[in-house]
């Protein structure tokens, strides 16, 4: 077997965030819209998909760019606490929970695309996991980013970003993201909880 520095990079999280960064580009240059974008009426008569696929797909280069820089910026900030299968794991989850929290919560939202609900799913699961080991950041990261969001929700985007992405800024997406990713982690945490305890006891019993 080839052991190599690079296919190494690939098999690691920075692997499945290049994947997720070509299937983004990719769908983007494609111009996938009709096909894959969250479109409330498409969903409700059994297209499906649209809730996970829709996170994928960007109005613009701008869009794309910043998303995308967004999901290396978190990588890069919360490696430690990623395999490339747990990361896979877990984006998948953080698109199909934002894609069912918009349908469920918002039925105003009629269309959606874009990454950055998922990124703050997975900014607020990785700050999370920085509380957990002890980080003292995590809880100033925490709290930055619920400010942040909850500022959103009252005041709107900024007028910058929602001229450089050519669309209104869907604020809600932000708020199901957060969610979502404190949902994912605090499952997470109570799995480990509960594991932890019966992997005590069974070691603890007398064969």
């Amino acid at each position: 077997m080839i052991n190599h520095p690079v296919l190494e990079k690939l098999k690691s999280p920075y692997g499945i965030a290049l994947l997720i960064s070509l299937v983004c580009i990719t769908l983007f240059l494609l111009n996938m819209d009709d096909l894959l974008a969250y479109r409330r009426v498409s969903i409700e008569q059994y297209q499906w998909w649209r809730l996970i696929t829709g996170n994928l797909l960007h109005t613009n280069d701008w869009h794309l760019a910043m998303n995308l820089g967004g999901l290396w910026a978190i990588l890069l900030l919360h490696r430690q606490h990623y395999t490339s299968l747990g990361l896979l794991l877990l984006l998948l989850v953080l698109c199909l929970l934002q894609g069912l929290g918009l349908y469920f919560f918002y039925p105003s939202l009629l269309g959606y695309v874009g990454l950055s609900g998922v990124l703050h799913g997975l900014f607020s699961y990785g700050v999370i996991q920085d509380c957990r080991v002890g980080m003292k950041s995590g809880y100033l990261l925490l709290l930055g980013i619920i400010v942040k969001v909850a500022y959103e929700q009252v005041q709107g985007a900024s007028p910058e970003v929602i001229k450089l992405i050519g669309a209104r800024v869907a604020t809600e997406a932000h708020l199901v993201g957060l969610i979502s990713g404190l949902l994912c982690a605090g499952t997470l945490l109570i799995y480990q909880h509960f594991y932890g305890q019966c992997a005590c006891q069974n070691n603890n019993s007398v064969v």
